[in-house]
């Protein structure tokens, strides 16, 4: 892999971390804004919104600048809305910041992604989807306890500030390291609005969601699950979180290895046994060692998909920015929903179990949206035609 594509996964694992440490972070918000846990909880929820909304359109709009500037300049508007959030004295003003934040990094996730592509080709895209999601992974395992650690001592603003260092020393690495092409080509909206039409793209998006949607469903309560129906101390739920992180890096890596040749495969089976692992920790949730069993599953299966639904997405698509885009979209669409329907089942009384039940339901409507795509073969003249078309070569340079 170039090594541009670590720079990039690097600087998504600042965006992502910002869309998540708010959680981790709502004591503090509440208490210095003078505002209810609820409203804290918007934030996270505005930032999702502004990514499923806001990354095609910027995408669009920025279609004349060349990848490598756009990566830049969507950094420094990201470095520009994390500062005003880091300084925000009022509610509102952070709620703005946060989507000034969410459209950065919607549109940042689409360009990365197609420079990606651009790097290494299609015969390692999954490989290099791996390493670029992967910053979402570590976020998870990484950016979200240490957000909240720093918050504990030396204030919510201190998070703000560290990942706002964090992406300018990105802009740096952006700049060095990421290579500007000899013929950067601007987004052939024409082109990109036929692939578009395409249902078997529209097929994967829903894939995408539905995965991310039940993963989240489920993560997002683990915590009361594990002390008030699971029975274990507070003390321990950081070490489960921690175990759930490991095996969500290793699931990346493996599957990254292999995404790129057996994706389907990989896809199936993977959304069989999250709907199975879901089921049965639904069923087993007062009981602890299944419990830890079904946590480590979970975090080998869960995100660890996140290559190859990338590579399924650009195997049906042209690899373009604003196809891209739309997949990052898809994705915060589960992260909205699924919560949300968790949160209401929850409220239904129908106990801890129900989001880890409506996950499974989710992940099953996942394995639904794969049947069309199973039943084709793709042959050779029905690859996508790369977005653009300088090959790469080995060291990650376009050729001429």
């Amino acid at each position: 892999m170039p090594v541009a594509i670590y720079v990039l996964g690097v600087a998504i694992f600042a965006l992502n971390t910002t869309e998540i440490m708010v959680a981790g972070l709502i004591p503090g918000i509440s208490s210095e804004l003078h505002v209810s846990v609820g409203a804290v909880g918007y934030l996270v929820s505005v930032y999702a919104f502004g990514m499923v909304v806001g990354g095609p359109l910027l995408t669009v709009a920025m279609r004349r600048i060349p990848p490598k500037r756009s990566l830049l300049w969507l950094l420094v508007v990201f470095v520009v809305g994390q500062s005003i959030g880091a300084l925000a004295q009022d509610y509102w003003v952070l709620m703005a910041a946060r989507v000034v934040t969410a459209l950065a990094a919607a549109a940042f996730f689409g360009v990365g992604a197609a420079v990606c592509v651009r790097l290494v080709g299609a015969e390692h895209r999954g490989r290099a989807m791996a390493v670029l999601y992967g910053g979402i992974t570590v976020a998870q395992v990484v950016g979200l306890p240490a957000a909240t650690a720093i918050e504990q001592h030396w204030g919510w603003r201190a998070s703000f500030w560290i990942v706002d260092v964090l992406a300018l020393l990105c802009i740096g690495a952006v700049a060095l390291k990421v290579p500007a092409g000899r013929d950067a080509q601007e987004l052939d909206l024409p082109s990109e609005m036929r692939v578009l039409r395409n249902g078997r793209l529209w097929g994967a998006y829903a894939t995408n969601a539905l995965v991310i949607g039940s993963v989240v469903t489920g993560f997002s309560f683990m915590s009361p699950i594990f002390t008030d129906a699971g029975g274990f101390s507070a003390s321990t739920v950081p070490l489960l979180f921690v175990m759930y992180g490991v095996a969500t890096v290793v699931g990346n890596t493996i599957v990254g290895r292999f995404a790129d040749r057996y994706m389907r495969q990989i896809l199936f089976g993977g959304l069989i046994a999250l709907t199975i692992v879901l089921a049965g920790f639904a069923l087993t949730l007062t009981h602890q060692l299944p419990a830890i069993v079904a946590t480590t599953l979970l975090g080998l299966i869960g995100l660890p998909l996140n290559p190859a639904m990338a590579a399924r997405v650009m195997s049906v698509s042209n690899n373009g920015a604003l196809v891209n885009a739309l997949n990052g979209s898809a994705i915060n669409v589960g992260v909205a929903i699924g919560p949300w329907l968790g949160g209401m089942g929850i409220d239904a009384h129908l106990g801890l179990s129900a989001p880890l039940w409506i996950g499974a339901v989710m992940a099953f409507l996942g394995v639904a949206t794969l049947l069309p795509d199973l039943r084709r073969r793709v042959t050779p003249d029905e690859q996508p035609v790369p977005a653009t078309s300088a090959p790469a070569t080995n060291d990650g340079r376009e050729g001429p």
